[in-house]
């Protein structure tokens, strides 16, 4: 049994927040679509929201009972921002908040790992959803689908290690669950795709489905940072390039049976997701 309600999706225009927002108003719920832009969509009522700007954030929470929480990208202290606003999410009459984290930051971690320490201590109905890295990183508008249109390149200070890359359609129906589900999960949960594959097995990959050669060019930890740093603020980039480490390390060598259980279907693979492009 599902609940009713209206979803105030954060991020409406991103990755998991369009698609969650999407596969919402397709079930029939009502989702309220905030972005900085606040661009119209099929079926929902979009929302002007700016996380640096808190004069948007109440017209956003009106009329709401859940709310998606897509963190501010790129800021290396999120809660300093998001926690006021979940307090007056509370306040105004919200009960469920669904978060999306990463695999990568557990609870209590930097960044977003503040936030999801909090979240149950402000909300009775709540889930964390921590996906490893998504699939789309390859296909959209990510610095890694970039150098591969543009060279034929991934560049990352992962060696070999392995990820269980997972796609963000599976992450927005899990996130569906989570929101509208009777009993929200409680829980914090990593998602992943059905297999792990190093960024070489992503290149070989693409290589065959797309006939155009792609390669994984290994750099070392020091030359990773310096490369996202051009890219956004240092104290992030240096956060991502441990991230790399950690992935050379094993930490993200894992697959959970999340999506397919809370789903009843099993995830994509990358594969399924170029051939469907």
């Amino acid at each position: 049994m599902t609940t009713t309600g209206t979803t105030l999706v954060i991020g409406a225009t991103g990755t998991t927040g369009s698609r969650t927002a999407a596969q919402l108003t397709t079930a029939g719920h009502r989702v309220k679509a905030a972005s900085r832009q606040a661009a119209p969509g099929a079926d929902t009522e979009p929302v002007r929201f700016d996380w640096y700007d808190p004069a948007t954030h109440a017209a956003a929470l009106g009329g709401v009972d859940r709310v998606y929480l897509i963190p501010p990208p790129g800021d290396p202290d999120p809660a300093a921002i998001m926690l006021p606003f979940l307090h007056q999410a509370r306040t105004v009459g919200v009960h469920r908040a669904v978060l999306l984290s990463s695999s990568a930051i557990p609870e209590g971690g930097p960044a977003v790992g503040t936030v999801h320490q909090a979240l149950p201590d402000l909300f009775d109905q709540w889930a964390v959803l921590r996906p490893s890295w998504f699939m789309q990183n390859f296909t959209g508008t990510h610095a890694h689908a970039v150098s591969i249109r543009a060279d034929g390149t991934i560049w990352t200070a992962t060696e070999s290690g392995r990820v269980g890359f997972v796609d963000a359609e599976d992450i927005a129906a899990v996130a569906v669950r989570a929101l509208t589900d009777e009993q929200a999960p409680n829980a914090d949960l990593v998602l992943t795709g059905p297999e792990a594959l190093s960024h070489d097995d992503i290149a070989a990959i693409i290589t065959e489905v797309t006939g155009r050669p792609v390669v994984h060019r290994r750099l070392s930890y020091e030359q990773m940072r310096d490369r996202l740093t051009a890219q956004t603020p240092v104290e992030f980039a240096a956060m991502l390039a441990d991230m790399d480490r950690a992935i050379a390390g094993g930490a993200e060598d894992r697959i959970t049976d999340t999506v397919h259980r809370l789903t009843g279907r099993p995830p994509r693979t990358f594969r399924a997701l170029l051939d469907s492009k």
